[in-house]
């Protein structure tokens, strides 16, 4: 069945509300600097390599699995719906959100006003996703965000905690008694795909650990899609550039 392009639900749905977990020891995010943006379609969508280091990416995966996923589904384009099959870790936490900003992406926004207003911060409705073998997300669109007292979410921040060539540094064999450590197999498939009119492809990124993937999202925000995972484990980071 041929996907229509449909809209994603928006965070401030109940689906998409950080339930209460228990608290989590992060890592330390340690400051990056010389950050560098390679542009896809210029500041509409554009990547950064390293942002995450290979030890912070694996020590958030180990976490999220320690405090659990759980599967997320759609009724499908039928419905209006995009497809969608992955599973997700919700949390709110402002401390996390704002380290992570001022780890080096503030300085990264610093120059790119939308609208009158500038970038002060990411969202602190944390989420992760994780897909294994088989699942994906259909092409569908990011909604923007209304957070009140003028604060509203431009850009979506994907951060890839799995896949390229740092992913089996340091990763140990199956330990059944460790949940973070479900394949030694090295990540293949889950592209993160744009398409811009008649469906033609404007890019496509293959997960790799600790990049970043940023794009506009709202009524500028390309369709797009998370492709099937065929072998390994994809796990990533996502939150939002807040905009004031």
């Amino acid at each position: 069945m041929t996907e229509r392009p449909t809209r994603k639900r928006k965070m401030g749905d109940t689906k998409e509300r950080a339930t209460k977990k228990p608290a989590a020891k992060w890592p330390l995010i340690k400051p990056k600097k010389n950050l560098q943006i390679s542009r896809l379609r210029d500041f509409d969508l554009f990547t950064v390599q390293n942002f995450f280091s290979s030890a912070e990416s694996k020590a958030f995966v180990k976490i999220a699995e320690e405090i659990g996923f759980t599967h997320q589904g759609s009724l499908g384009p039928t419905y209006g719906e995009a497809f969608r099959d992955n599973d997700r870790m919700l949390v709110d936490d402002p401390v996390l959100a704002d380290t992570i900003w001022e780890s080096g992406l503030s300085k990264l926004f610093s120059d790119i006003k939308i609208r009158g207003k500038v970038a002060v911060g990411l969202n602190p409705n944390i989420r992760f996703y994780r897909y294994k073998v088989g699942q994906r997300f259909g092409r569908h669109i990011d909604e923007s965000v209304d957070l009140g007292d003028g604060k509203r979410t431009y850009y979506t921040l994907l951060v890839y905690l799995s896949g390229g060539p740092g992913e089996l540094k340091s990763k140990p064999k199956n330990d059944s008694s460790n949940p973070s450590v479900s394949s030694v197999d090295p990540l293949v498939g889950g592209e993160t795909v744009f398409y811009g009119q008649r469906n033609k492809t404007v890019a496509e990124v293959a997960p790799t650990e600790g990049t970043a993937l940023l794009h506009l999202h709202g009524d500028k925000c390309l369709l797009h899609e998370a492709r099937n995972v065929t072998k390994g484990v994809k796990y990533v980071f996502r939150s939002d550039v807040v905009f004031a």
